[in-house]
């Protein structure tokens, strides 16, 4: 039996009944897959008969000596981050084709699908803007990592986690979709809330289009200031000159992208906790890993800023990383402009001076 028999909304976010009961079918649906390959009609059967959140993770899981095999192969350790817009909507489409094969309801995962869609469009137009498919391109903060730690512990780390974890967790952040898929069963239309959320994450998702466009136009700017040492239209000499954006939703928030980002997986978990009836659920160990990826990434982004830039020790005082600060001094255009050294070396005076008098 591919799906659980649920009697309550409640049931389908219970691990117990949900997850736990078709964990067998992990080391059973590879084996079955390679049985069937010469017989599309046995190819179809297997996948409707495995509950499909079992058969995504045995994607996942799959994946794995791809990606090690690869990065060990071409030295480029960034191989997840380049189908990471891609996978989730892998696993939204598959909960989708496996409803309609399976005769379920699709109205809620036809919504979220809509949605990552649209997400995966947006994430994989600015990596081929950035030229991140190039040959050779790799995200510069593994090359920190793996400078820090060594080779050694690097392979380490790629074997139990940049190859191989990180590719569960992209599985794992759709698992609210399960859900969605269960409550399905029990309520088949989409209700205003449900049209809520929907609308929510078409939001978020241009939230982020605005704030990498708006960060696309400043690197653009500075380029052109850099080649030619003309202030392109719209811009100022200290803005050009003070190396990193604060303008737009990058006055308010030093990565509203990743803000949104993070956003968008929150809000299909809560639509998840929400159409099951539940505060917080199992599933929200996919998001929480994600959030935690932000959490532990960030900080090397930030590092490398603030030894490039001398405004950006400023920046980082009067404006949150994720979310805008609502106490204190925020940002000042017109001050920075006028006296954005001096600001500076006051902050770094205090700093200094603040350890000196903490040492004494």
């Amino acid at each position: 039996m591919a799906m659980p028999l649920i009697r309550t909304f409640r049931d389908c976010a219970t691990y117990s009944k949900t997850f736990a009961p078709y964990l067998p079918q992990l080391t059973a649906f590879p084996r079955d897959i390679l049985a069937s390959i010469p017989n599309l009609g046995a190819l179809q059967q297997v996948y409707t008969s495995t509950n499909p959140i079992i058969s995504g993770l045995a994607f996942s899981i799959a994946l794995f000596p791809v990606f090690f095999g690869m990065s060990e192969v071409t030295g480029n350790y960034s191989q997840v981050d380049r189908v990471w817009g891609v996978l989730p909507t892998l696993y939204h489409i598959h909960y989708a084709l496996w409803a309609r094969l399976a005769g379920v309801p699709t109205q809620k995962v036809n919504a979220v699908l809509l949605f990552s869609l649209c997400w995966t469009t947006r994430l994989t137009f600015n990596y081929w803007r950035r030229g991140g498919y190039q040959a050779g391109s790799e995200d510069y903060r593994w090359k920190l990592i793996r400078d820090r730690i060594g080779r050694p512990a690097f392979l380490a780390l790629n074997v139990v986690f940049t190859s191989s974890l990180q590719s569960v967790l992209l599985w794992s952040v759709t698992n609210p979709t399960y859900i969605l898929l269960l409550t399905s069963r029990l309520s088949p239309a989409l209700t205003p809330v449900d049209m809520a959320f929907t609308g929510m994450l078409l939001s978020l998702v241009g939230m982020t289009w605005l704030a990498d466009q708006q960060q696309w136009d400043y690197h653009a700017a500075k380029h052109s200031y850099q080649e030619t040492a003309r202030v392109p239209s719209g811009w100022t000499r200290a803005q050009m000159e003070r190396g990193f954006n604060t303008t737009g939703l990058w006055r308010y928030s030093r990565h509203p992208n990743f803000a949104s980002e993070q956003s968008i997986w929150l809000t299909l978990y809560a639509w998840g906790c929400y159409s099951s009836g539940t505060l917080y659920n199992w599933t929200g160990f996919g998001v929480l890993s994600y959030l935690l990826i932000f959490a532990g990434s960030t900080p090397i982004t930030e590092g490398t800023s603030s030894g490039k830039y001398p405004q950006y020790k400023v920046y980082q005082e009067r404006v949150g990383r994720f979310i805008p600060k609502l106490f204190g001094k925020g940002w000042d255009e017109a001050e920075m402009e006028k006296r954005g050294n001096e600001v500076v070396a006051e902050a770094e005076g205090k700093g200094s001076g603040g350890k000196k008098q903490k040492a004494g």
